[in-house]
């Protein structure tokens, strides 16, 4: 694939995939800014797929639009409440928070992308996204933030059985 093409091909996905973003940020429904993530996860494992990274984009839709998601959307049912002013001013408090966040994401990605330029496919190691590579890197240099990570998705389903066990 051409550069050119290659560039056309990313903002196919990545125009999409900021406005699900900011969906995420703005929908006033906990269920819709969950849906406008998932969207935003397919178009990033697009992504993902450009870079020919096929595995990780597979397990972008496998495990974050899947797994995840489904675990992010019972939460919300289970601690969903009555639509009161405290729950509206801490809406507008995240909302800002969201927002402010964004934009600084949004000023690292512009400062990266002007510093380093355009980055042809020819860069990028033939091993780059492959289950070896992954394997290795999982299991060696990042075993600690693996392993944490697991036992954070524990606490966060233990948590969740003992919230819904207080509600009946």
């Amino acid at each position: 694939m051409s550069d050119r093409a290659e560039l056309v091909v990313f903002w196919i996905f990545a125009v999409p995939l900021i406005v699900s973003a900011i969906g995420v940020l703005t929908a006033r429904n906990p269920v819709n800014a969950a849906m406008s993530l998932v969207v935003a996860f397919f178009f990033l494992a697009g992504i993902y797929v450009l870079l020919a990274a096929h595995l990780i984009a597979f397990l972008q839709v496998l495990v974050y639009a899947g797994a995840i998601m489904v675990l992010f959307l019972f939460v919300i049912m289970l601690l969903t409440t009555a639509d009161d002013q405290f729950q509206r001013a801490r809406f507008k408090l995240m909302q800002g928070f969201g927002i402010a966040g964004a934009a600084g994401v949004a000023a690292v990605v512009v400062t990266a992308v002007r510093d380093l330029g355009p980055m042809p496919m020819r860069m990028v190691g033939a091993e780059f996204g492959t289950l070896k590579a992954v394997g290795r890197l999982l299991f060696t240099t990042y075993v600690l933030p693996f392993e944490a990570t697991s036992l954070l998705l524990l606490v966060a389903i233990v948590g969740a059985v003992v919230v819904a066990k207080q509600r009946i």
